[in-house]
């Protein structure tokens, strides 16, 4: 592997979802890598949210247009993620 390659790889990627009734799908309200993964992450962090890896999942929503909302194929990712925090903050009492 060389440095580039290696570099590419350690590149954090991060992609906040928001969802509420009026919405049809959970959409995209923050993305980014590196730099801006981190901050996305550190806020998420401090507001006490969750914060669920998934190597493959996070490829395909960052693709994804900021506002947009997540396409149906990736549903079922989406709702196992919804699912994970549900179940902790249950267990936290929230």
């Amino acid at each position: 592997m060389n440095k580039r390659e290696k570099r590419n790889k350690e590149i954090k990627k991060a992609v906040a979802l928001s969802y509420k009734e009026d919405f049809n799908a959970p959409k995209v309200v923050a993305k980014g890598k590196g730099e801006i993964a981190e901050k996305i992450v550190e806020v998420g962090k401090k507001e006490n949210i969750e914060i669920y890896k998934d190597e493959e999942l996070i490829d395909e929503l960052i693709s994804l247009e900021l506002h947009e909302e997540i396409p149906p194929e990736l549903y079922e990712a989406v709702a196992e993620i919804i699912l994970f925090v549900y179940r902790l903050d249950k267990e936290k009492g929230e």
